[in-house]
């Protein structure tokens, strides 16, 4: 007995508990160039600023759509967003719903419970409206917030006169700015969580700045006074922005008070680019929501990870669905080589990346003037060959040389190439049902 007591003593203990928080904050439509930190000089986003100058700031992270749900599908999945049953826009409305998210597949929350994570996600979910499509059967041991697509206002809650907010699976109608109750709600679970045994996952996902553009009165006014040039639906934007980092503000200092920050990472990022209709910047990319040029898929992406990544700027190319087989590793060894999606624990670490052998793809299903059709893009890091409609011919742009896509290159050899890469994924994901 004393020999084996002696034995155990020598052998390093791993606590689940010794594993970092993970608070991963998803906002809706936020330009490339809507945050101080990434060169907006009419906005000010203090908080989202100092995370920026305090971990890894990514200068070319990529959403796997240009639109809300497929970006969603590939982060919970690892996958490509038409690979798990989301290449489109998913809806309430049955004529016009392009997405069924897969159930054969483990999702991140899932990965992370096997880690001993306890998982929860506040605010929009935007993959499903009923069981098993809804956050309580993904993985998430706790939900509240939105089920839909977006709200026709932010202090109502309600789409086209449905109310898709639950406390898990159950219907509540709470008061208030739908930000203001994200960040309360996040912070009371933070605050619940602060003695755990175990690490939580945190996946706190803002319906803003999506439309409507909808900052409070206060917020406003402080625009229109220091921005008095800009027309009115830039200012609101612009308040909408920075009630958001005020709130961003609120779940860090949360953090900060239960002395969790130096042990959590903290993932800042958007789920496509800016919505040029609606007064955002991407500058000083070109496009924005919707289409496949650079401001439509190139999202703001910054890490904070107190005790481990040092602060920096990271120009390598990844997608918003390398952060499910990095978090996961980071947590315990894991590897899927079924997944395209890419372990970046190196970036954070300031090592390089190999990056010799992918492809990254885009993809958007959608009705309205396209008919339901998809229409693609495909990069190699280098080179992107694309369309923003189903209807255009495909053109290619070397984004080492023309990085603003102003000037399509006619390269056979490279075309033919990233074709035929396209076109094998289109054959793997075209045995996914999506309907």
């Amino acid at each position: 007995m004393k020999k084996l007591i002696l034995l155990l003593l020598f052998i390093p203990l791993v606590s689940v508990a010794q594993s970092p928080n993970i608070v991963y904050i998803l906002v809706d439509d936020l330009g490339y160039g809507d945050l101080s930190s990434y060169g907006a000089i009419d906005v000010k986003t203090p908080v989202i600023d100092k995370l920026a100058s305090e971990g890894k700031l990514f200068t070319r992270a990529y959403a796997n759509s240009n639109v809300c749900s497929p970006s969603r599908a590939a982060i919970l999945s690892g996958n490509y967003p038409d690979r798990v049953g989301v290449p489109g826009v998913i809806r309430q409305f049955e004529d016009n719903d392009w997405g069924n998210l897969s159930d054969d597949f483990v999702s991140l929350p899932d990965e992370l419970k096997k880690s001993g994570y306890k998982t929860a996600l506040i605010g929009k979910w935007h993959l499903g409206l009923e069981s098993p499509d809804i956050p309580n059967k993904k993985g998430f041991d706790f939900f509240k917030g939105f089920l839909g697509d977006m709200m026709d206002d932010y202090n109502h809650h309600l789409r086209d006169g449905v109310n898709w907010m639950r406390e898990n699976d159950v219907e509540i109608n709470p008061k208030g700015h739908a930000t203001d109750l994200f960040t309360q709600w996040s912070v009371d679970y933070i605050n619940q969580n602060k003695d755990s045994k175990n690490p939580f996952f945190l996946f706190l996902n803002y319906n803003a700045p999506h439309s409507p553009i909808q900052p409070p009165k206060k917020w406003l006014n402080l625009v229109k006074k220091r921005e008095n040039k800009a027309d009115l639906s830039r200012q609101k934007l612009i308040a909408f922005i920075e009630h958001l980092d005020n709130s961003i503000e609120k779940v860090l200092i949360s953090l900060e008070k239960n002395h969790l920050i130096e042990n959590t990472i903290i993932v800042f990022t958007s789920d496509n680019g800016g919505a040029l209709h609606h007064s955002a910047s991407n500058k000083p990319l070109n496009g924005g929501k919707g289409n496949m040029m650079e401001g439509g898929i190139r999202v703001p992406c910054i890490v904070k990870w107190q005790s481990v990544v040092k602060p920096g700027i990271v120009n390598e190319p990844i997608m918003l669905m390398d952060f499910y087989p990095t978090l996961v590793n980071i947590t315990r060894k894991f590897e899927n080589l079924e997944l395209p999606s890419k372990n970046i624990l190196p970036l954070l670490k300031n090592n390089m990346l190999s990056y010799n052998d992918r492809f990254m793809v885009w993809v958007r299903r959608e009705g309205h003037v396209f008919g339901g059709r998809a229409f693609y893009a495909i990069s190699d890091g280098r080179y992107k060959l694309l369309q923003n409609s189903p209807f255009e011919p495909y053109v290619l742009y070397d984004l080492n040389n023309d990085p603003l896509e102003k000037n399509p290159i006619n390269n056979k050899k490279i075309r033919n190439k990233l074709q035929k890469e396209l076109t094998k994924h289109i054959q793997i994901s075209g045995n996914i049902p999506w309907q």
